[in-house]
């Protein structure tokens, strides 16, 4: 059970770094409605924490930056790996 658990999970990390090569960034088709102005987030940790904006039409936008899709890729592969290399039960 563990090793399919890890093998899917890394799979699916791997696919979510590979999709990040081919976008620049992705729009959510739901509108943001608040009460108050937007305040401008200053980007967190090396901007990846604040990667998420409102676009003129109160939509969100996820920019991922560059490096993101290869540390993904790396994570996802080396679960993979680890899921491979588990010791069969008896």
């Amino acid at each position: 059970m563990f090793r399919s658990t890890f093998f899917a999970t890394g799979l699916f990390v791997m696919l979510t770094g590979a999709s990040f090569l081919f976008v620049d960034k992705l729009v959510l088709s739901h509108k943001v409605t608040t009460q108050e102005p937007q305040q401008v987030r200053e980007p967190e940790f090396r901007g990846f924490l604040g990667m998420t904006s409102l676009n003129k039409d109160k939509q969100e936008e996820l920019n991922p930056p560059d490096w993101a899709a290869f540390s993904l890729m790396s994570v996802g592969a080396v679960t993979m790996l680890y899921a491979v290399a588990l010791p069969k039960r008896n």
